[in-house]
């Protein structure tokens, strides 16, 4: 947290500029009509409401300086969501496989990430974790040197240091919620629960959960080979997957699962609830060998949805073949500190195992290993059934499908003076207008973590110019020279490093007019005309939903759609192929779309190698 007191706050755009990218990125999705009367809707908000609103939106974060304007609202906008947040909310990260392929049984891995996971949580702790920091200079700033010099700057002044060589220290608000950490569904809002006193680790296996410490008194970890003992009589256990499995109530709408939680809580169940809230994570074992892709993908977003507790901060998943993913609930943070998590414990469990194969099993780990039990009534019983009998309807619906374009990738791009990420995002525009005809709302996910208590900003990559560069490479590519196309695409390119770049420093559009709705709203006002807007309304209906991520650490990563007539888009730039994780519902044609996206890859790098496309 060296760097935490000195972080700069995330400012609040000048609403001239919030229109102007509004209305910037309304352009493409409109008709003429459509978009003159936007226009006119979003000019009276700036010269009317939206300047009272923006007014008190800045007296509101003066009030506020130990945070960030949009935290409460972001907060509230989680945590007040009915929906289940299974496909809804929860994404998962998968790692990659340990090089060493005696390391990658069951046992054996798990072990080693609970292992690593308890170092991880302990030098947090303990305060040594190293600070996270966007290195753009890493020979000056990610060097010995350097770190043992910004030690002596005092906290206050530690972040204009690291600015003075080109560093950018993260916002680590998030981690302490890492650990003994879960979001108690409450009826309207739910609330995020943290006990730093847990010892304890929960284990779920066949829908079955069990506890057991993995920490003494005096919070050292545990032997190891204790840990892998417990695991070990875990895996063993011979108790059959319960009739009615309690995991299938973290699926349900917020609400009902509220009243029901009340209700186990009244039937005695509320020691054995405890145990689980505040665990330090959950580990789920399962019974399953992943054999490519899209089975991976399917298993690490959602599983069967009994052996999961989806509403604990994260859980660490390991299949019988070793495959290993985090599955995290969304409202307490967001990727970035999930991501170093994932890489710290990929890099210790590969360099530095502490649990290794062959090695025998003691006798005495029954005793150490807790199977919890609920008492349930007619009521409950019924409930999980609906509960899981929901939750099949929808992840039936779910379809997911991968791709690899081994073409080229990054380093063929940059050669090109080509955004990787631009040309990644201008293939979906492609692929979306070839298979719809149509541009649709975009939307692409970027931290503020370089702020206090920054949270996401949206990059909206559907633009005036992908839209005119998709029609071109799509409608009309034998009008166009390589010379012209390839001018295009670097036109794209740049518009698209600028919107970057805006939402990276807090100047996107998106969280700024939703933190002045929300605004109006506490204070029982009716909303503007701009936000009744149908225009708003579909602008944040975002049919194309994309994140990505990349890390020599990460196998792959997805999430569902988030309208029912959507693609969730997963993808990674590599440096010499791309990689697309796509989820949807039956609105939509996932392995079309995936053709698609191929094609237009495919015609990019043609007019990058100076052919004209037929």
């Amino acid at each position: 947290m060296h760097y935490q007191k000195s972080l700069p706050r995330l400012p609040v755009p000048k609403l001239e500029d919030t229109i102007r990218r509004y209305l910037a990125a309304q352009r493409p999705l409109l008709d003429d009509r459509q978009y003159s009367n936007t226009e006119k809707v979003a000019q009276d908000f700036l010269a009317g409401e939206g300047r009272r609103l923006q007014e008190e939106l800045l007296t509101q974060d003066r009030k506020n300086k130990h945070t960030s304007y949009i935290s409460g609202p972001w907060f509230d906008m989680y945590l007040s969501a009915r929906d289940p947040v299974v496909l809804n909310f929860n994404p998962f990260m998968s790692f990659n496989d340990d090089p060493k392929r005696e390391y990658n049984q069951q046992l054996v891995r798990a072990g080693n990430m609970v292992c690593s996971a308890v170092r991880f949580m302990k030098t947090l702790r303990a305060g040594l974790l190293e600070p996270e920091v966007f290195h753009l200079d890493p020979a000056r700033s990610d060097t010995d040197a350097f770190k043992k010099l910004i030690r002596w700057a005092p906290a206050r002044l530690a972040w204009y240091g690291a600015y003075m060589v080109n560093a950018y220290p993260l916002d680590m608000s998030q981690y302490f919620r890492l650990f003994n950490s879960t979001r108690l569904p409450r009826p309207g809002r739910d609330r995020l629960f943290t006990d730093p006193a847990g010892r304890h680790l929960l284990v779920m296996r066949k829908g079955n959960m069990y506890v057991f410490d993995v920490l003494d008194r005096d919070g050292n970890m545990l032997p190891p080979a204790q840990i892998r003992d417990n695991l070990s009589h875990i895996l063993s256990d011979a108790t059959p997957p319960p009739d009615f499995p309690l995991g299938a109530l973290t699926t349900e709408n917020r609400d009902v699962w509220a009243g029901l939680r009340d209700k186990l809580v009244a039937g005695g169940n509320g020691e054995a609830l405890t145990a689980v809230d505040s665990a330090l994570f959950c580990l789920c074992l399962d019974d399953v060998a992943l054999s490519d892709t899209v089975a991976a993908s399917h298993n690490m977003l959602h599983g069967d949805g009994v052996n999961r507790w989806f509403d604990k901060s994260f859980s660490i998943i390991v299949a019988q073949d070793g495959h290993a993913a985090i599955n995290f609930e969304h409202s307490w943070g967001d990727g970035v500190a999930v991501l170093r998590f994932l890489n710290e414990i990929y890099k210790d469990t590969t360099r530095k195992p502490l649990v290794h194969p062959g090695c025998a099993t003691s006798a005495h780990s029954a005793s150490q290993v807790r199977r919890l039990s609920f008492k349930l009534d007619d009521e409950l019983r019924a409930g999980i059934k609906a509960a899981k009998a929901g939750f099949d309807a929808a992840v039936s619906q779910l379809t997911i499908g991968a791709m690899q374009f081994t073409g080229g990738g990054k380093e063929r791009l940059k050669k090109s003076k080509l955004s990787p990420d631009a040309v990644a995002q201008l293939a979906f525009q492609m692929a979306f207008l070839r298979q719809y005809g149509q541009t649709v709302a975009t939307y692409e996910s970027c931290s503020t973590a370089a702020f206090r208590h920054g949270r996401t900003e949206t990059i909206r990559p559907a633009s005036a110019l992908t839209k005119r560069c998709a029609r071109a490479f799509v409608g009309e590519p034998a009008r166009h020279t390589a010379d012209g196309l390839l001018d295009m695409l670097r036109q794209c390119s740049a518009y698209h490093g600028q919107l970057t770049k805006e939402a990276a420093m807090g100047q996107g559009f998106d969280r700024h007019l939703f933190a002045l709705l929300n605004l109006s709203a506490s204070a029982g006002c009716p909303p503007h005309e701009l936000y009744a807007d149908p225009a708003y309304a579909a602008i944040n209906h975002n049919i194309l939903s994309t994140s990505t991520l990349s890390s020599p650490a990460v196998r792959l990563g997805g999430f569902a759609p988030v309208v029912p007539d959507g693609l969730g888009v997963g993808y990674g730039v590599h440096d010499d192929w791309i990689g697309c994780n796509v989820s949807g519902y039956p609105a939509r044609d996932v392995s079309r779309f995936l053709r698609c996206v191929e094609r237009s890859l495919q015609d990019i790098f043609a007019v990058l190698d100076g052919k004209a496309l037929a």
